[in-house]
């Protein structure tokens, strides 16, 4: 480790708080020891970290596809934080540097990596899926290039939701969606809000968004959409449809609502198979793709955020600490809730000793 933790002024600290998924699914907080960065590695200081699906998931199911939670895990992927030491062949001037996480370390040497198709790496190792560790907790190390400097005009939560908003730059650019455009998103979860501001970012002029939750229609509103409708509802033939709820008859209900030759994007991740409309799809020569996290997308999550043009600190609607992981990953249940985030590194409750701050949560 070339530089120390807070600057080379602390170098008593070993260990670090973090928050524990067990294979029967339950949740501790423990201390374990602080990472050492590797060569091309920088050690992270956590500052905020969203809750995604994904982790509520493994937490509620244990598992998601062939992913299983069988031996002790750290959740969390959606991070933002200060880089504290660097490994190797890092430059040490990046020490006191706010970042952005892009959580995921891809074999350089495979054929998809080469390709530039870096998510698709089949060896690749990703913050929180089995057995990898994630963030929830005060430090973590990621490949320096995977750290992503961020402005101070960007908060720590918007700089850790760029990892949501890079799915979503995934999936507007899959569907091809420009200037003009007209596009479908099935899903006002934090997912389709974000896909309908990277859609009015990149022109789209028609943004519907559908869903079966009334107060969730009205927030489509807010981030973006021009018209918002129920599942089911007929609605004008559009160019590009992005499933963000993985809800089968979703999914089939809006082919019919594409164009010929237009673009279905998958997103949601409900089941692992569906019925599709194949002569729909051969008819109008429908083009079906999916996303699978997402490559070369930061540069321009940060231009987005930036500009202006994409509003993230507005969809966090709950703040935790860290000893209050559970209710945050719970929070999904909470009416009017968007997105939780947890602050791994809230400062001690002066009494009792234990971190242990009041989690908020702003349900307007």
């Amino acid at each position: 480790m070339h530089a120390t933790i807070d600057d080379e002024s602390d170098l008593s600290i070993r260990t670090m708080r973090s928050s524990v998924l067990h294979p029967d699914g339950g949740l501790t907080v423990e201390d374990r020891p602080v990472p050492t960065p590797g060569p091309g590695e920088v050690l992270i200081r956590v500052s905020a970290v969203g809750v995604c699906g994904s982790d509520t998931h493994y937490l509620r199911h244990g598992r998601i596809g062939t992913h299983v939670v069988e031996t002790p895990l750290v959740l969390g992927h959606e991070a933002s934080g200060t880089i504290v030491a660097v490994g190797g062949g890092v430059s040490r001037s990046r020490v006191g540097e706010r970042v952005s996480i892009e959580p995921q370390t891809p074999d350089p040497a495979s054929d998809e990596s080469r390709r530039g198709l870096y998510n698709l790496c089949p060896h690749m190792r990703f913050y929180a899926t089995p057995p990898v560790d994630g963030a929830l907790c005060e430090f973590v190390t990621i490949g320096a290039a995977f750290a992503h400097s961020v402005p101070d005009r960007v908060s720590d939560e918007a700089a850790a939701l760029c990892e949501p908003l890079s799915v979503a730059i995934a999936a507007i650019r899959k569907a091809d969606v420009g200037m003009g455009d007209s596009v479908l998103i099935a899903g006002a979860g934090p997912i389709g809000l974000m896909c309908a501001q990277v859609a009015r970012a990149a022109g789209a002029t028609t943004i519907v968004v559908s869903e079966p939750d009334p107060d969730r229609r009205e927030v489509a509103r807010r981030f973006g959409a021009t018209d918002v409708v129920s599942p089911g509802a007929t609605v004008d033939p559009v160019g590009a449809f992005i499933d963000a709820s993985g809800v089968e008859p979703a999914v089939i209900g809006a082919m019919s609502a594409l164009r010929p030759a237009g673009r279905a994007v998958l997103v949601g991740m409900g089941t692992d198979t569906m019925a599709l409309p194949v002569s729909l799809i051969q008819n109008r020569e429908i083009v079906l793709t999916g996303v699978y996290r997402y490559a070369n997308t930061w540069p321009t999550a940060l231009s987005l955020i930036t500009s202006g043009r994409v509003d993230l600190d507005s969809m966090v609607t709950g703040r935790f600490g860290l000893d209050d992981t559970r209710a945050a990953l719970d929070a999904d249940r909470i009416p009017g809730s968007i997105k939780a985030v947890v602050y791994p590194g809230m400062p001690r409750h002066p009494t009792s000793g234990t971190d242990r701050p009041t989690p908020t949560t702003d349900n307007t």
